[in-house]
């Protein structure tokens, strides 16, 4: 596997896990009972976005791990093969 592959391939998996992991632990202002006036009380009472960040990488790397082990022992490929032909 190439570094630059690899690289892409990293950067593509840790965008995706990004907006699986964001919501998690997030209360919003009307759950913490103090809404900034001119703003949702959907909105975010505290953001605290180097968390989530370093969340986020641990479970892209995790995932690239697995994808890097199926990749080395021929169970993924990025070259297109013919599906199997049924009788």
């Amino acid at each position: 596997m190439k570094v630059s592959f690899a690289i892409v391939v990293y950067i593509c998996i840790w965008f995706m896990t990004l907006f699986a992991v964001l919501p998690f632990g997030v209360r919003t202002q009307d759950e913490a009972g103090d809404v900034v006036p001119g703003t949702p009380g959907s909105a975010p009472a505290n953001q605290r976005m180097w968390r989530m960040f370093a969340i986020n990488t641990l479970v892209a790397a995790v995932c690239f791990a697995v994808f890097y082990v199926g990749y080395t022992q021929g169970w993924l490929s990025a070259h297109y093969s013919e599906p199997p032909k049924l009788p």
